[in-house]
């Protein structure tokens, strides 16, 4: 059987998700309650035989590192093979920050070449997606292919976020475009790329070699395409979402509340597994009321919990009302808060009577317009939220903000209030340097 290492980029900013990735990277953002980003890559990989992983990571890797550990829930705590958590370094050759997509495997070129492996699987760890990949690898095989891509069928109005390819009748790529302003047809890339292992340090050898771009969707993909090189397509047709927006990864919440939701979570044929934390059981109080909802371990419901997705240890007071929303880990919503349409970071505390999410006005967020604009409203980590604030729509508070941070009871649909831990630790830090080189 040929022997296959998956390589999962996980080390993307994602400034389109805006709060969800300042503090963390974005396949370490939690999903689904329980569930961080990249566990749907992680899992995708171990049910489909492949226990060979290598995850690349670079922004903010703290908390991505923390929850992957040494890999035990996903059966990769192993002394041949199992997870390895690869960063960028300073050495002889290599001396830079991954660049794209591409550098961050060709940094990474000597781990690859040490491995025993005849092909090489790249992953995205930012999508949610159920994928056995064994298929795609046995179309590689059988196509001779020098690469292979996942593609999928997107919307027209969407090809703008995707490379837009073209295939003949065989399967192969004629022609392919990253991200295209008028694209030209529905046919996308997952961002899966299945190499040969000597094909994909050629490549990147040459591309290094030409002083070529960074990135595979970019730069490798299209030469390899224009050099009539073997690039095969392979369709699929299960449920993959790219949730690096905020619109599409609240879409993606509440389109598991559905009665048949397209991702089933519950399939015990594919279990999506994870880190998960000893909590209690949910308590749901008498009280209480829960409609279409994602209830995790841990959590107390003493109020009104409607079309929402709970992570776990959230506690939601007497009289309080959460609807449309994504809560994550331990926030509070107080006794008489509603919470509509928005999306509240870990360890959220809302105070007594607030409306967060309120009134018709759609304006979209002054800052940040073509991310907020939908009427979601986002809350970063630990704030906490005063009694009796009213917030509107598309609105962005800050991480760990205090009561005090908040001049006036209401914010406007749109307005931003920005976070202020960043600039009084950075100021801290400069005072701190200053007394020491007194002394």
């Amino acid at each position: 059987m040929s022997k296959v290492l998956a390589v999962i980029l996980a080390g993307g900013q994602g400034e389109r998700l805006s709060l969800l990735s300042q503090k963390r990277a974005k396949p370490a953002v939690p999903f689904a309650g329980k569930y961080r980003i990249i566990d749907f890559a992680l899992s995708n990989c171990v049910n489909s035989g492949i226990t060979d992983v290598a995850v690349l990571t670079q922004y903010r890797p703290h908390s991505l590192h923390d929850h992957i550990g040494i890999g035990k829930p996903w059966d990769l705590d192993r002394q041949k093979g199992g997870i390895h958590l690869l960063q960028p370094y300073i050495g002889h050759l290599e001396s830079d920050w991954y660049q794209g997509t591409a550098d961050a495997v060709y940094q990474n070129l000597g781990f690859i070449m040490e491995e025993q492996c005849d092909y090489v699987l790249i992953l995205a760890g930012d999508h949610i997606y159920r994928m056995d990949y064994s298929p795609m690898i046995a179309f590689h095989q059988q196509h001779g292919a020098d690469v292979t891509l996942g593609a999928v069928i997107v919307p027209i109005e969407e090809g703008h976020r995707f490379g837009i390819l073209e295939t003949d009748a065989s399967g192969k790529v004629v022609s392919f475009e990253e991200k295209p302003s008028q694209p030209r047809g529905t046919l996308g890339s997952m961002g899966i790329y299945v190499f040969n292992k000597d094909t994909l340090a050629r490549v990147l050898l040459e591309n290094a070699q030409a002083a070529g771009g960074a990135d595979f969707g970019h730069n490798i993909i299209p030469t390899m395409v224009e050099r009539s090189e073997r690039v095969f397509a392979y369709p699929f047709a299960g449920y993959w979402q790219d949730v690096g927006t905020i619109q599409s990864y609240w879409e993606a919440h509440m389109a598991l509340l559905d009665d048949k939701p397209a991702f089933d979570l519950y399939d015990p044929s594919w279990v999506i597994h994870t880190r998960s934390e000893e909590r209690p059981p949910a308590h749901v109080r008498s009280a209480a009321k829960i409609t279409s909802s994602l209830i995790s371990h841990g959590c107390i419901i003493k109020g009104q919990v409607e079309h929402s997705v709970l992570s776990p240890g959230v506690i939601v007071e007497e009289g309080a009302v959460v609807r449309d929303s994504i809560i994550l880990f331990d926030c509070v919503i107080k006794a008489g808060s509603t919470i509509d349409r928005a999306i509240l970071d870990k360890e959220v505390e809302v105070g007594k009577d607030c409306q967060i999410g309120t009134g018709d006005d759609m304006t979209p967020n002054r800052l940040e317009p073509s991310r907020l604009n939908s009427g979601i409203t986002l809350i970063g980590k630990r704030t906490c939220l005063p009694d009796h604030l009213k917030v509107g729509r598309n609105c962005k508070i800050g991480t760990d903000l205090r009561p005090e941070d908040f001049t006036t009871d209401t914010l406007a649909s749109g307005e931003t209030i920005e976070d202020r831990t960043f600039a009084h630790g950075w100021e801290r830090e400069r005072a701190r340097s200053r007394e020491n080189a007194r002394s």
